[in-house]
């Protein structure tokens, strides 16, 4: 084992070649752990945050502001956080990732406690730093993963967060039983359970997240030869200036979130609506969740065989089948149902074929920078697609929201047909990325 100098100059061990497939198991298992515990969490406390935020507002044209502090929280914290990654490795961005969200739970629960709406907001815009230590660890995945099969890498996480986020809403119900002996209104349960289970995931990548995968794969590629402003902001933004297809890349998680944000997060309140009760609600956001995470490593296989924008063109096609169907299901719960499946799929292709082609369109060093920038990206739009989804449902209906989420693929669509055609129909092969 050779020893090499990052660029703080400190001497990191340098893992043999031979020692690598061993070492990338070992972390994708401990990354796996955390997705599940991650994926209950965040999953669990999103099930009836609507629904808390209408209850504690009062109004149902306000409650889309929930999901849109959810995303809006993480924004703010996607470039701090790429910020200290960058500086210090994957794992501590990480482990603060999920404390934070043990805090935004906790915040949530005292909101609702008092009726405060503004500190209800306040503490769902903290809770969702959890989900970014999700989203973020998609990449730690693919840090030492080859470049032929980096978007299976980065599916492989994706879908271990199936197990948590599929049984996190069907648990709403009996964490929300669970508090109200205390006081505690029963649709901010989820937050109290949310709360234990960020924690120990927190835990779990602190003491087991050893070596840091972008600190060794730094080390592989020679860390001591780039400078920090290689690996700053502005490089970043460089870096994607300058490469079509990372800017295609970026688009296609913004869109494919935003979109998905905005028509989940108002379909507990439509479900409602038609009468729907607590357990149905926590079922169909089950089956979205399922399509989000279960068949993320269908779409990565997909990226890496067919190419990434082949996946991107099929994002783009199953999620505007996903609005037509939800969009006029009215009181058909089973085709509502469907819908939000096919959103979830739509949204799984888009997040993987876009991560994986904006790893391989950036140089190495600007990696990390240009990731938080992606999710910076995502978070912003996604919460501006949530705090006009409710105004949207409460002036002109459900079906009009997806309507709406649906034209958001239109430029997408556009953008990857653009980037095929000017750039060639066959894609150059993800060991060769462009920069």
């Amino acid at each position: 084992m050779t020893t090499l100098s990052d660029a703080s100059g400190t001497g990191r061990a340098v893992p043999d070649p031979a020692a690598l497939p061993a070492l990338r198991r070992r972390i994708t298992a401990v990354l796996i752990a955390s997705q599940i515990l991650g994926g209950l969490a965040n999953a669990t406390g999103i099930a009836l945050a609507a629904v808390l935020a209408a209850e504690v507002s009062g109004s149902q044209a306000l409650s889309g502001l929930a999901s849109a502090s959810m995303v809006v929280g993480p924004a703010l914290l996607a470039m701090p956080l790429a910020a200290l990654m960058t500086r210090r490795g994957r794992r501590p961005g990480l482990v603060l990732a999920y404390l934070l969200g043990v805090a935004g739970a906790a915040v949530v629960v005292t909101g609702a406690v008092l009726a405060s709406f503004p500190l209800l907001l306040f503490g769902m815009a903290v809770f969702g730093a959890g989900s970014l230590g999700n989203l973020q660890a998609r990449y730690a995945a693919a840090d030492l993963a080859e470049p032929e099969r980096r978007a299976r890498a980065i599916s492989t996480v994706v879908w271990a967060t199936t197990i948590g986020a599929v049984l996190g809403p069907n648990i709403a119900a009996p964490a929300g039983h669970s508090v109200t002996r205390f006081g505690i209104p029963a649709a901010a349960g989820p937050f109290v359970w949310a709360a234990g289970v960020f924690l120990l995931s927190a835990v779990l990548v602190g003491v087991l997240l050893r070596p840091d995968p972008l600190l060794t794969a730094r080390a592989l590629d020679g860390g001591a030869a780039h400078s920090a402003a290689a690996r700053s902001l502005r490089a970043g933004v460089g870096a994607v200036r300058e490469s079509p297809r990372a800017r295609l890349a970026l688009v296609t998680v913004a869109v494919s979130h935003t979109a998905m944000v905005s028509i989940m997060s108002m379909t507990p309140v439509a479900l409602t609506r038609h009468g729907a009760d607590i357990e149905l609600i926590g079922l169909v956001i089950s089956i979205h969740i399922a399509g989000m995470y279960a068949f993320s490593p269908v779409m990565g296989w997909l990226a890496d065989r067919l190419g990434r924008l082949s996946v991107i063109g099929l994002a783009a096609g199953l999620l505007c089948c996903a609005a037509l169907l939800a969009g006029t299901a009215g009181a058909s719960h089973g085709q509502t149902m469907a819908g939000l499946f096919l959103l979830g799929l739509g949204w799984s292709a888009g997040l993987v074929s876009g991560s994986a082609l904006l790893t391989d369109s950036v140089p190495g060093p600007a990696r990390a920078a240009v990731q938080g920038l992606c999710d910076l990206t995502m978070n912003v739009a996604a919460g501006l697609g949530g705090l006009t989804a409710g105004l949207i449902v409460a002036r002109a209906g459900y079906g009009w929201l997806n309507a709406a989420g649906a034209s958001l693929l239109l430029p997408m669509a556009g953008l990857a047909l653009f980037t095929s055609r000017r750039h060639g129909a066959k894609e150059q092969s993800p060991a060769a990325p462009t920069s």
